[in-house]
Order: structure tokens, then C-alpha cells, then sequence
């Protein structure tokens, strides 16, 4: 059954932005999340191994919910769509992007920081928004001062959250996940040590609220 982007966003205590640079690492990295209480993943498309990652997190991690982040042509949308993703995010919302989106029914996250750009892409649709980049656009007083206005519009917010501040955004009631990369620590990553990442993914979806 295909989740909308709402559904995901709820379902997630967290999204992990995820880099790989070694393809070897993205099955034991996906099943070291997923094993510690995250699931819903975002691979974001910065590397050359990207599409190859996610598909076969998506071959060979049950539970894992597999998405693409840094989306920014049709091209990466139909790449996405292809590979299986089963939901795409952006740090913005071009129109050529924005009308690739629309023709597959993707589900998606667009981009946006301010309330004009926010209520466009509501009424195009979207049910969820990623805010970002979260801290510089303003953070919690921002979507704080947006939420009254624009009391339907939700947020993940992204950029600048921690482990330290993720509770402050999740208790507005216009944010219903976040987005951050602390349960990926490069180093960890790198030295393929899955069992801290493990921890730090257990740690989060106790503290966030495993969903």
C-alpha cells in the first residue's frame, strides 16, 4: 500500500538525511536504523551511488521505507519513481520539478521558508513541507508565527535540528516530523561502526517518540 506523504511524515519519529558514498554501506547502514527504531529513510541524491543505494535498501532491508532526498529536476523524479523510492524530498519547489512531481503522483516533500511559498504549495496539494534550511529561515519562532495563520499546513523541518531541539519543533502543531542527519554521524559511517549507530537511532526513537 502506497502512504502519502502525510501517513510517512506521521509514522516517523524522525527522517534520517542520509549520504552514501560507499555502496557498501547502505545495507548495514539502513538495517542498523531500522533495527534501533527509525524507518523511514532519506537517501539523499549527492553521490554517484545514490539510486544504486536505495535500491537495494529497499531489496534487502524489510521495514525499511525508502526515500530520495536533494531532488531538483524531472529527471530525479523519474529516476526515483523507477528505482521504487516511495517518496522524494527537495530543499525547494521549482516549476519543472514541481510539475515532474505532479505528473507521477509522487509523494513529496517541497521545499519552502516562507509563508507565500508555503501557501502555494498547499494549495498545489501538498500536505506536508519540508522547512529548510530550518534554523537560518527562523526555527522554531518562525513556524511558531506561521502556525496561527496557516493552521493546515504542516512541516518537517530541516536544517540545523538535533537531538537537542527536535522536541521544540515537534511541539508545535504545525510540525509532524523532522528531518536531521545526527543519527549518521560521518565517522560512524565510515568507520562502519553500526552498532553506535544503532544506539544513537534507539536513543532518538525513545526520545522522540518510536511511532
Amino acid at each position: 500500500m502506497t502512504l502519502s506523504t502525510l501517513e510517512l511524515c506521521q509514522s516517523a519519529p524522525m527522517i534520517p538525511v542520509i549520504v552514501i558514498n560507499d555502496l557498501a554501506e547502505a545495507v548495514p547502514l539502513a538495517e542498523a536504523l531500522v533495527d534501533g527504531g527509525i524507518k523511514v529513510l532519506e537517501v539523499t541524491l549527492r553521490t554517484p551511488v545514490a539510486l544504486d543505494a536505495i535500491r537495494e535498501i529497499i531489496a534487502s532491508v524489510p521495514g525499511a521505507v525508502v526515500g530520495a532526498g536533494t531532488l531538483k529536476s524531472a529527471q530525479d523524479v523519474s529516476d526515483c519513481v523507477a528505482a521504487g523510492c516511495a517518496f522524494g524530498v527537495s530543499p525547494g519547489a521549482p516549476a519543472g520539478l514541481m510539475e515532474a512531481v505532479a505528473a507521477e503522483h509522487f509523494p513529496f516533500l517541497p521545499g519552502c521558508n516562507s509563508p507565500t511559498e508555503a501557501m502555494s504549495l498547499a494549495d498545489a496539494g501538498h500536505e506536508v513541507l519540508k522547512f529548510f534550511p530550518a534554523s537560518a529561515a527562523g526555527g522554531v519562532p518562525m513556524l511558531k508565527a506561521m502556525s496561527a495563520p496557516l493552521p493546515d499546513i504542516k512541516f518537517c523541518p530541516t536544517g540545523g535540528v538535533s537531538l537537542d531541539n527536535a522536541k521544540d519543533y515537534l511541539a508545535l502543531p504545525n510540525v509532524v516530523t523532522v528531518g536531521g542527519s545526527w543519527v549518521v554521524p560521518g565517522a560512524q559511517v565510515m568507520d562502519g561502526d553500526w552498532d553506535a549507530i544503532r544506539d544513537l537511532a534507539r536513543e532518538t526513537a525513545i526520545a522522540l517518540g518510536n511511532r
